[in-house]
């Protein structure tokens, strides 16, 4: 007889963060903590939605108990009556709780090694995320917006960052494989963790992420690291990237999230401002990307991905990184003429972007390797000094 196999934490994680959420809820109301109440009842739903999709892709047994407790739990938020509700918020947490109990359930098997968890998160990638992030949070605090709320806001979008990785490791095993050793030897491509249990960990990542962001800094900075996340995965990864040429530049939309997280995060709201700093970033995408798309046009190729260098050659592609250099440059003058930056950050702005153009333009005139690569490198570094500036513009 074949023995079921036990989910791995990172599931049992999210069960249990649900239920905790649940019992906490339902001790609100009951106490009669309107405010509180309700936001406990909110951060149940990312937890809950993670816990659904995780038990449906590898843990079928545990599919109609969590669908019960969610369908209970949204049928006692739409119930008014005290009784009713309070009724049916306590058998959600049964539910939950019977979830809980079946996720320890199995046989286990190894889950992998902490070091591969690590590289799920794509650490490196997150690195600069997390810089456009802080500066756009300083940037929008008009200094130090304190330590507690930095640290805080920093880890939730870290956490959503590292859950969309893990989700983008998942979606992508069938052609990491074929696009060279690097990607080949990525933890699930290669085999040393478990489809299912990266699925796991990055779903559990997702939801703990909007969890410590409203229930620490607002509900806003959680809905913006969400929905960065969940554009990279679906919109991203799932759609744009195997289907079009233009896949990075609307892709690179989801790049451009942290910096509306940061600025939700010091004020609470996002307006033009924020959206500068979005639009810089969603427009220095493209010709980043497309740098190394050149350096690993044949992996792409083979890996049948549309990407610019594969559908439209080399060349065409060197001459759209000039237009978006140039473009890159205008738009970086957005936060001077909007009036939230001083003369410190325009002369940064300015000698990085004629580097950058320079760049762009050498690889055009002769657009081999080296010079993509010289161009993707300083591309990394350019973006990290020009939101550096703003942050130093802001505090000086």
């Amino acid at each position: 007889m074949r023995t079921e196999l036990a989910p791995g934490p990172w599931l049992r994680l999210s069960a249990l963060v649900a239920a905790g959420g649940t019992l906490l809820a339902v001790v609100s109301g009951a106490e009669g903590l309107g405010t509180a109440h309700r936001l406990l009842a909110a951060l149940v739903a990312p937890p809950l939605a993670a816990l659904i999709v995780s038990a449906w892709y590898a843990h079928r047994r545990l599919v109609p108990a969590t669908l019960l407790a969610a369908a209970l739990f949204a049928g006692a938020a739409a119930v008014p009556g005290p009784h009713a509700h309070a009724g049916l918020a306590a058998f959600a947490l049964a539910a939950l709780v019977v979830v809980v109990a079946e996720s320890f359930r199995g046989e286990r098997v190894p889950w992998g090694a902490w070091p591969d968890y690590v590289a799920l998160t794509k650490p490196r990638i997150m690195s600069l995320l997390l810089i456009t992030g802080f500066c756009g949070m300083i940037a929008g605090a008009r200094g130090w917006p304190g330590t507690g709320l930095a640290v805080a806001a920093m880890g939730g979008l870290a956490l959503a960052c590292g859950g969309a990785s893990a989700l983008n490791h998942v979606l992508d095993r069938d052609i990491d494989p074929l696009m060279g050793k690097r990607t080949a030897s990525r933890p699930v491509a290669s085999g040393r963790v478990p489809p299912s249990r990266a699925l796991e960990f990055g779903l559990a990542l997702l939801a703990l992420s909007f969890v410590l962001l409203a229930s620490v800094v607002n509900v806003l900075t959680a809905v913006l690291a969400l929905v960065g996340g969940l554009f990279y995965v679906i919109v991203y990864t799932r759609w744009l990237k195997r289907s079009t040429p233009q896949n990075i530049v609307i892709g690179g939309a989801a790049g451009a999230v942290p910096p509306l997280v940061g600025w939700a995060a010091a004020t609470g709201q996002v307006g033009w401002a924020a959206l500068i700093l979005f639009a810089i970033v969603f427009v220095w995408t493209p010709p980043h990307f497309w740098a190394l798309a050149i350096l690993i046009k044949e992996n792409y190729a083979n890996a049948r991905v549309p990407m610019l260098p594969v559908v439209r050659g080399e060349r065409a592609t060197a001459r759209q990184i000039v237009v978006y250099s140039f473009a890159l440059v205008a738009v970086t003058l957005l936060p001077w003429g909007w009036g939230g930056a001083g003369p410190f950050y325009v002369v940064c702005a300015l000698a990085l972007g004629a580097v950058f153009v320079w760049l762009a333009e050498r690889l055009r005139r002769e657009t081999t390797p080296r010079r993509a690569m010289l161009l993707f490198h300083y591309s990394l570094l350019y973006l990290a000094l020009l939101f550096a500036a703003l942050a130093l513009d802001a505090v000086i």
